[in-house]
């Protein structure tokens, strides 16, 4: 073997192989093994909220509802966000909020950005979009729960 292939080789970044649903934590807001639906058709990844208000400059938010066994009422206030246009799946438009944070998925910890939304209706609290995977991940279809 050539040694300038074989230096090429060990030096690039593994990813990590992970399926279709995982489990993740939002250790900041003491979220533990919530289920996540590994998505490569949406661009960014997005978080449930069950109530969400500007005020004053400061975004005020309760992650997941009742329904969730980790849902904890909790109030989070951030300071640093944005807003954005997103355009969804069924083709609406609709302005939401965009936070960054620490997820830990398949044993990683990543900093990456999420869309606060409602998704009462989803399955899944959780989506994690291309943005977060970019780089860091293969999703293989057949496979859940791998981590």
């Amino acid at each position: 073997m050539n040694f300038s292939i074989f230096v090429l080789m060990i030096s690039l970044p593994t990813k990590t192989i992970i399926g279709r649903r995982e489990w993740a934590s939002l250790p900041i807001f003491g979220l533990k093994k919530v289920e996540v639906k590994i998505d490569t058709g949406a661009y960014t990844s997005s978080v449930h909220v069950s109530k969400i208000e500007e005020t004053d400059g400061l975004l005020h938010v309760v992650f997941l509802d009742a329904a969730h066994p980790e849902f904890q009422q909790i109030t989070h206030t951030f300071s640093d966000f944005r807003k954005k246009n997103v355009k969804s799946s069924n083709g609406h438009i609709q302005e939401r909020y965009f936070i960054r944070t620490k997820i830990i998925l398949a044993g990683r910890i990543l900093n990456t950005e999420f869309s606060l939304t409602e998704r009462k209706a989803m399955r899944y609290p959780i989506l994690i979009g291309r943005k977060t995977l970019k780089k860091r991940f293969i999703v293989d279809p057949s496979l859940k729960y791998t981590h």
